[in-house]
């Protein structure tokens, strides 16, 4: 059985002195390469926003970071602007092993919509090519790593286990922001949904 490690969002601006860094998002790096030995296939995500995305707090007059408005999507928190295509923080770590990538998929890259998921736009409809791509392959067991644990690796770990992976989130190659107990809110829901948390 092909495994596939799904390494989330290991970005400069996700990391210390990043525009949106997660407390010791840096630290994981050396273990999620060690890891990438392990498994057949290796798929990276990468947050890239054009500048003025509609979840950064900047493009809403009279909103401050971390407060949660309604998009007709549903809710969403709005963000410190980052990973901007292009730039410096929307890059991987320098230490990430990007060789060993089978594939990059790029998220959060349409203006309107953000996107937590490597599967799913956060209207939860719109795909992001992954399925059909792991499906093609006959993959059907992942590993989830990165960053943050209660967003994006959260949001990709239930996603996945409801299009029928069999997954399992490596929760010491994770770090989490933890925004008002959403990091107990991520693992109560991934372990609902089937997610294994090792």
């Amino acid at each position: 059985m092909t495994r596939a490690l799904i390494v989330i969002d290991v970005q400069n601006d996700f990391c210390p002195g990043g525009a949106l860094a997660v407390p010791g998002g840096d630290e994981i790096v050396a273990g999620i390469n060690a890891l990438m030995a392990e498994v057949e296939a290796v798929v990276l995500t990468q947050d890239w926003h054009p500048a003025g995305h509609s979840s950064f707090a900047s493009s809403h007059a009279g909103n401050a970071a971390y407060e949660m408005i309604e998009m007709p999507y549903g809710p969403q928190v709005l963000w410190p602007d980052h990973c901007i295509q292009g730039t410096d923080g929307a890059l991987f770590h320098d230490h990430l092993n990007t060789d060993r990538a089978d594939m990059i998929v790029r998220k959060g890259y349409r203006p309107a919509i953000d996107s937590y998921s490597a599967f799913f736009e956060n209207d939860h409809t719109t795909p992001t090519g992954l399925d059909g791509y792991l499906r093609t392959r006959g993959i059907k067991d992942l590993t989830m790593v990165g960053l943050a644990t209660d967003f994006c690796v959260n949001f990709s770990a239930v996603d996945a286990a409801k299009l029928g992976f069999k997954v399992d989130v490596r929760m010491d190659l994770c770090r989490a922001i933890d925004l008002d107990g959403s990091l107990a809110a991520a693992q109560s829901g991934m372990t609902a949904a089937g997610v294994t948390l090792v």
